[in-house]
Protein backbone atom coordinates (compact mmCIF):
# COMPACT_ATOMS: atom_id res chain seq x y z
CA UNK A 1 0.00 0.00 0.00
CA UNK A 2 2.70 2.54 0.87
CA UNK A 3 4.33 1.62 -2.63
CA UNK A 4 1.41 2.89 -4.68
CA UNK A 5 2.01 6.10 -2.85
CA UNK A 6 5.58 6.34 -3.53
CA UNK A 7 5.30 5.54 -6.64
CA UNK A 8 2.70 8.28 -7.28
CA UNK A 9 4.39 10.49 -5.26
CA UNK A 10 7.46 10.08 -7.67
CA UNK A 11 5.20 10.05 -11.08
CA UNK A 12 3.57 13.41 -9.77
CA UNK A 13 6.71 14.78 -8.68
CA UNK A 14 8.70 14.22 -11.79
CA UNK A 15 5.36 15.00 -14.12
CA UNK A 16 5.59 18.49 -12.15
CA UNK A 17 9.44 19.09 -13.58
CA UNK A 18 8.68 18.03 -17.24
CA UNK A 19 6.15 20.89 -17.15
CA UNK A 20 8.37 23.28 -15.87
CA UNK A 21 10.74 22.03 -18.50
CA UNK A 22 8.46 22.34 -21.21
CA UNK A 23 7.40 25.99 -20.21
CA UNK A 24 11.34 26.76 -20.37
CA UNK A 25 11.24 25.56 -23.77
CA UNK A 26 8.64 27.54 -24.83
CA UNK A 27 9.91 30.44 -23.71
CA UNK A 28 13.28 30.08 -24.74
CA UNK A 29 11.60 29.63 -28.26
CA UNK A 30 10.30 33.62 -27.60
CA UNK A 31 13.39 36.39 -28.57
CA UNK A 32 15.37 36.14 -25.12
CA UNK A 33 16.65 39.47 -25.59
CA UNK A 34 13.64 41.79 -26.35
CA UNK A 35 13.29 43.23 -22.50
CA UNK A 36 11.00 45.39 -21.62
CA UNK A 37 11.48 47.87 -18.73
CA UNK A 38 9.28 45.28 -16.28
CA UNK A 39 11.56 42.84 -16.98
CA UNK A 40 14.13 44.42 -15.35
CA UNK A 41 14.87 43.40 -11.96
CA UNK A 42 17.76 46.23 -9.96
CA UNK A 43 18.84 44.02 -7.09
CA UNK A 44 19.46 46.08 -3.50
CA UNK A 45 21.53 45.46 -0.94
CA UNK A 46 20.49 43.33 1.72
CA UNK A 47 21.21 43.23 5.16
CA UNK A 48 22.37 40.14 6.66
CA UNK A 49 23.40 38.93 10.56
CA UNK A 50 26.85 39.59 10.88
CA UNK A 51 28.10 35.46 11.52
CA UNK A 52 29.67 34.17 14.66
CA UNK A 53 31.47 31.36 14.34
CA UNK A 54 31.72 31.22 18.01
CA UNK A 55 28.28 31.80 18.96
CA UNK A 56 27.36 28.12 18.32
CA UNK A 57 29.75 27.29 20.99
CA UNK A 58 29.19 30.04 23.70
CA UNK A 59 25.38 28.65 23.52
CA UNK A 60 26.73 25.21 24.22
CA UNK A 61 29.43 26.03 26.81
CA UNK A 62 26.31 28.66 28.41
CA UNK A 63 23.84 25.36 28.35
CA UNK A 64 26.67 22.91 30.23
CA UNK A 65 27.04 25.37 32.86
CA UNK A 66 23.54 25.94 33.99
CA UNK A 67 20.52 24.41 31.53
CA UNK A 68 18.46 26.94 29.69
CA UNK A 69 21.36 29.68 29.75
CA UNK A 70 22.60 28.34 25.87
CA UNK A 71 18.23 28.92 24.92
CA UNK A 72 18.40 32.24 26.48
CA UNK A 73 21.64 32.82 24.62
CA UNK A 74 19.95 32.66 21.18
CA UNK A 75 16.67 34.17 22.89
CA UNK A 76 14.64 31.22 22.72
CA UNK A 77 13.09 31.58 26.13
CA UNK A 78 10.30 29.36 25.29
CA UNK A 79 12.42 26.47 25.48
CA UNK A 80 13.57 26.78 28.93
CA UNK A 81 10.36 25.87 30.77
CA UNK A 82 10.30 22.77 28.30
CA UNK A 83 14.09 21.79 29.60
CA UNK A 84 13.41 22.60 33.13
CA UNK A 85 9.99 20.54 33.53
CA UNK A 86 11.99 17.54 31.67
CA UNK A 87 14.28 17.83 34.03
CA UNK A 88 12.65 18.09 37.44
CA UNK A 89 10.42 14.68 35.84
CA UNK A 90 13.19 12.78 35.65
CA UNK A 91 14.73 14.48 38.99
CA UNK A 92 11.52 13.50 40.77
CA UNK A 93 11.12 9.94 39.61
CA UNK A 94 14.91 9.26 41.23
CA UNK A 95 13.77 10.51 44.54
CA UNK A 96 10.75 8.91 44.49
CA UNK A 97 11.98 5.58 43.36
CA UNK A 98 15.10 5.66 45.56
CA UNK A 99 12.81 6.62 48.57
CA UNK A 100 10.73 3.45 47.97
CA UNK A 101 14.31 1.27 46.73
CA UNK A 102 15.57 2.41 50.33
CA UNK A 103 12.04 1.19 52.41
CA UNK A 104 11.84 -2.31 50.91
CA UNK A 105 15.90 -3.12 51.53
CA UNK A 106 15.10 -2.09 55.24
CA UNK A 107 11.87 -3.64 55.27
CA UNK A 108 14.35 -6.96 53.55
CA UNK A 109 17.54 -6.44 55.83
CA UNK A 110 15.21 -6.47 58.99
CA UNK A 111 13.86 -9.73 57.72
CA UNK A 112 17.23 -11.30 57.49
CA UNK A 113 17.76 -10.27 61.01
CA UNK A 114 15.39 -12.06 62.27
CA UNK A 115 12.69 -9.14 63.01
CA UNK A 116 9.24 -9.42 61.96
CA UNK A 117 7.87 -5.95 62.12
CA UNK A 118 8.29 -4.56 58.67
CA UNK A 119 5.85 -2.33 57.23
CA UNK A 120 5.31 -5.40 54.40
CA UNK A 121 5.51 -8.17 56.89
CA UNK A 122 2.09 -10.42 55.82
CA UNK A 123 1.41 -8.37 52.71
CA UNK A 124 5.12 -9.00 50.45
CA UNK A 125 7.25 -11.99 50.34
CA UNK A 126 11.29 -12.45 51.05
CA UNK A 127 10.89 -13.04 47.31
CA UNK A 128 9.07 -10.07 46.55
CA UNK A 129 10.83 -7.57 48.23
CA UNK A 130 14.01 -8.73 46.47
CA UNK A 131 12.23 -8.40 42.96
CA UNK A 132 11.03 -4.71 44.41
CA UNK A 133 14.78 -3.86 44.81
CA UNK A 134 15.56 -5.33 41.46
CA UNK A 135 12.92 -3.24 39.74
CA UNK A 136 13.12 0.54 41.85
CA UNK A 137 17.07 0.35 41.45
CA UNK A 138 16.46 -0.45 37.77
CA UNK A 139 13.69 2.54 37.47
CA UNK A 140 16.40 4.46 39.74
CA UNK A 141 18.99 4.27 36.62
CA UNK A 142 16.60 4.94 33.86
CA UNK A 143 15.69 7.80 35.80
CA UNK A 144 19.40 9.11 35.76
CA UNK A 145 20.00 7.76 32.41
CA UNK A 146 16.66 10.29 31.60
CA UNK A 147 18.19 13.55 33.16
CA UNK A 148 21.56 12.99 31.55
CA UNK A 149 19.74 12.59 27.99
CA UNK A 150 17.79 15.92 28.69
CA UNK A 151 20.96 17.78 30.10
CA UNK A 152 22.84 16.54 26.56
CA UNK A 153 19.88 17.02 24.66
CA UNK A 154 19.57 20.99 26.20
CA UNK A 155 23.46 21.34 25.27
CA UNK A 156 22.87 20.19 21.35
CA UNK A 157 20.11 21.65 21.27
CA UNK A 158 21.62 25.47 21.89
CA UNK A 159 24.34 24.69 20.08
CA UNK A 160 22.32 23.33 16.69
CA UNK A 161 19.68 26.05 17.65
CA UNK A 162 22.83 28.96 17.21
CA UNK A 163 24.03 27.47 14.25
CA UNK A 164 20.53 27.72 12.74
CA UNK A 165 20.54 31.35 13.81
CA UNK A 166 23.08 32.30 11.64
CA UNK A 167 21.58 30.00 8.49
CA UNK A 168 20.97 32.32 5.60
CA UNK A 169 17.44 32.66 4.86
CA UNK A 170 16.60 35.23 2.39
CA UNK A 171 14.93 35.76 -0.60
CA UNK A 172 17.89 34.97 -2.57
CA UNK A 173 17.24 31.03 -2.08
CA UNK A 174 13.62 30.12 -2.44
CA UNK A 175 12.31 27.03 -3.27
CA UNK A 176 8.61 26.86 -3.92
CA UNK A 177 5.52 25.32 -6.14
CA UNK A 178 4.65 26.91 -9.50
CA UNK A 179 1.27 26.46 -10.86
CA UNK A 180 0.93 28.82 -14.13
CA UNK A 181 -2.26 29.07 -16.19
CA UNK A 182 -1.65 29.42 -19.75
CA UNK A 183 -3.66 32.36 -21.49
CA UNK A 184 -3.43 31.37 -24.82
CA UNK A 185 -5.40 27.48 -24.93
CA UNK A 186 -6.27 27.53 -21.02
CA UNK A 187 -4.26 24.54 -19.93
CA UNK A 188 -2.63 24.90 -16.13
CA UNK A 189 1.20 24.33 -15.66
CA UNK A 190 2.83 22.76 -12.34
CA UNK A 191 5.89 22.72 -11.13
CA UNK A 192 8.42 23.84 -8.31
CA UNK A 193 11.01 26.69 -8.94
CA UNK A 194 14.67 26.78 -7.29
CA UNK A 195 15.58 30.42 -7.28
CA UNK A 196 19.19 31.00 -6.72
CA UNK A 197 20.11 34.79 -7.22
CA UNK A 198 23.61 36.61 -6.14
Amino acid sequence: MQNKYVIAFVCVFVLCFSAYAQDDKNEQKKDPYNLNAEDIVVETAIDTIPFDPLSPSKAAFYSAVLPGLGQAYNKKYWKIPIIYAALGTGIYFYIDNNKDYHRYRDAYKRRLAGFKDDEFYGVVTDDGLRNAQKQLNRNREISILAIIGVYALNIIDANVDAHLLQYNVDDNLSFEPYFKIEEYNAKSNMGLTLNFRF
